[in-house]
């Protein structure tokens, strides 16, 4: 049996801005790792170091411009996380002064590493908010 951690977070900018924030590299690099190589298309590359130990890897399955991404997801190196074992979902909803993100990571072994990722993820989702809302996030903290 394998977890699932969701979030819902409203961003104040259009769907096609948020969207770009999880689509161009450069955007990317602007709230979340240090590298990031994306080739959103089916079957393209999702590749993003958060720092010289850690990348994530895996492929798009499917991009619907502006409104829905879904790629694979796993860590380099990891045993319990390999590359391609989760898939990530998000929706991109547009609101009355911009976008509800609707994410969920599917597939995480136990739930350690549910909570684990969910620490993970809240810290870039809130920094993506601000990016894609105009703002600066800041330097990133590396998540313990």
């Amino acid at each position: 049996m394998t977890e699932t951690l969701q979030r819902e977070i409203e961003i104040a900018a259009p769907q096609a801005t948020v969207f770009a924030f999880f689509t161009d590299p450069d955007k990317i690099l602007r709230w979340m790792g240090t590298k990031a190589t994306v080739d959103p298309q089916p079957g393209g590359i999702y590749l993003v170091s958060m720092d010289d130990a850690h990348t994530a890897r895996g492929h798009f399955t499917e991009v619907i411009p502006v409104h829905r991404l879904a790629y694979s997801f796993g860590w380099e190196g990891s045993e319990t996380v390999p590359p391609e074992s989760g898939l990530i979902e998000i929706d991109l909803i547009e609101k009355e002064g911009g976008t509800l993100v609707r994410f969920t990571h599917g597939g995480l072994p136990d739930e350690k590493e549910r909570a684990s990722h969910q620490k993970g993820w809240n810290h870039y989702l809130d920094r993506l908010a601000i990016a894609a809302a105009g703002g600066d996030p800041g330097p990133d903290m590396p998540v313990e």
